[in-house]
């Protein structure tokens, strides 16, 4: 375990922090590095117990500022301080990561150079229903919006090499939605990665978690929305512009025509609108205007042409007439976004997210 640091995030622990330690320096782990996040006074004998091994360095939050800030306040002394290391381990101060699974986890990640997620399941009786629920439904939502498979979305046992430190200081996320924010990071950097099967273990249904369900499950699907409200909207905007342009055209134009003049409006006003927000607001890219909007223009113009003959092709089928018309375009279009976003995820925005994301 030479040159792996193991990041452990704590907020008011008891004793089974410094169970977790020795279970650590058991298995050959020789770099612990703990981040107490404002724990009150009355938690600080854990940290004093953890600090009479060499092997540990106790960083301090003076007040909590959230398990994400955490990690990246160890990732940030990390990279200063284990400038030859190669990479982490982070884990979790609730004694439910067995140490022989955070090491294999970490053999893992030195054998293969990608992220490890050690993934529990949760189709095992002992599982409480908030996590088996909580889990499930972000790992549906990641696997239909984001074309991510993930069985254990919220495990926080994560190993990561050392050159993607860098990226993970600079993921957004402050508390737990960090931890969704960072397998998006990974997804849209095409930074490899793989679940590896992990025990099961909860103790006293997961009581010493500081995950609070509603609250936290709303900012980490907030997460998620943010990609899909741009194109939402764009969506909702070329809907609208559409609808009432062909109304108003019917009675003085042909079938095709009528539709092609609702339709070319309606796309340039919403891929405008759709452009601008992902650039800015979704994606947060850094690179050239030229290059983004030249592949994403790409985009538009297959992605309109296979809108606009779906819908005529639909609307020759059945001879609809406009309620119908509108009605095959709601459905060609929603297919279509969800195809849409993917590309844009994996190959619009991709190139600058992954090289910042290596530096």
């Amino acid at each position: 375990m030479k040159g792996i640091t193991v990041v452990l995030p704590s907020l008011d622990p008891d004793e089974k922090l410094n169970l977790v330690v020795n279970g650590l320096l058991a298995e050959g782990f020789d770099d612990i590095v703990i981040v107490n996040d404002g724990s009150d006074a009355a938690h600080m004998a854990p940290f004093e117990e953890a600090k009479k091994h060499p092997e540990v360095t106790v960083l301090v939050h003076e007040v909590n500022k959230g398990k994400g800030r955490a990690l990246k306040t160890a990732f940030a002394y990390i990279r200063e301080h284990r400038p030859d290391g190669r990479g982490v381990v982070t884990v979790d101060g609730d004694n439910q990561h067995l140490p022989k699974d955070i090491r294999v986890c970490a053999e893992k990640m030195t054998e293969t150079g990608e992220v490890i997620f050690g993934c529990r399941d949760f189709g095992l009786p002992n599982v409480p229903w908030k996590s088996r629920f909580g889990n499930r439904c972000t790992s549906m939502v990641l696997r239909l919006f984001c074309g991510i498979r993930l069985s254990d979305t919220q495990t926080g046992l994560r190993a990561i090499p050392a050159e993607y430190l860098a990226m993970m200081c600079e993921v957004r996320g402050e508390r737990f939605e960090y931890e969704t924010e960072m397998i998006l990071a990974l997804k849209q950097a095409k930074i490899p990665f793989r679940e590896v099967v992990i025990e099961t273990v909860y103790i006293e249904e997961n009581k010493s978690t500081h995950f609070h369900p509603i609250r936290d499950s709303f900012k980490i699907y907030r997460i998620i929305l943010a990609f899909v409200f741009s194109s939402a909207a764009s969506c909702l905007i070329d809907y609208v512009i559409f609808t009432v342009l062909v109304f108003w055209l019917e009675p003085v134009l042909t079938r095709w025509l009528k539709l092609l003049a609702a339709f070319l409006p309606a796309r340039v006003v919403s891929s405008l609108f759709n452009y601008t927000m992902n650039r800015k607001k979704v994606f947060h890219s850094e690179a050239p205007m030229r290059q983004t909007i030249v592949r994403y223009y790409m985009l538009c113009v297959v992605q309109a042409a296979c809108s606009y003959g779906l819908i005529w092709l639909l609307s020759e089928l059945f001879d609809a007439g406009s309620v119908l018309e509108v009605i095959f375009k709601v459905i060609v279009d929603t297919t279509l976004f969800l195809i849409s976003f993917r590309i844009q995820q994996t190959w619009v925005f991709a190139n600058a997210i992954k090289e910042k994301g290596r530096k």
